[in-house]
């Protein structure tokens, strides 16, 4: 769904997406995007973070969303406009298979959701 990493650091990414305006998104339900698709955008940007942090000497460990919370949708759906998204992610904490992030998404300066999200790393090998 993402189209590209605008930057990042060790601690934070900033992607971008158009595929919210896309007819044939995969997200879509009953022809329209739900602002709980977000999530989904939020998430798929705290994977490539962590690939990006795993660099080339390491192979990127798979994550599972265990929970999000404080989640508030700002807007209605995601796919109202045409302008790209802002997807920005920062990792709070973590402790080496738990991680919390907080997120947010906008649109030409408009936010449009915020909240945080728990992953865990490597969830089959515990």
């Amino acid at each position: 769904l993402l189209d590209s990493v605008e930057r990042w650091s060790d601690t934070q990414i900033h992607c971008q997406a158009s595929s919210h305006a896309a007819l044939d998104n995969p997200l879509r339900a009953a022809g329209r995007l739900g602002m709980a698709n977000g999530i989904e955008y939020a998430a798929q940007a705290m994977a490539v973070h962590g690939a990006l942090r795993a660099g080339a000497d390491g192979a990127p460990r798979a994550g599972y969303l265990t929970s999000v919370r404080e989640v508030e949708f700002h807007a209605e759906r995601l796919d109202l406009g045409t302008t790209p998204l802002d997807i920005h992610a920062e990792c709070l904490s973590g402790d080496g298979n738990h991680l919390i992030y907080s997120f947010r998404l906008e649109t030409a300066g408009r936010l449009l959701i915020t909240g945080r999200a728990s992953v865990m790393l490597d969830a089959g090998a515990l």
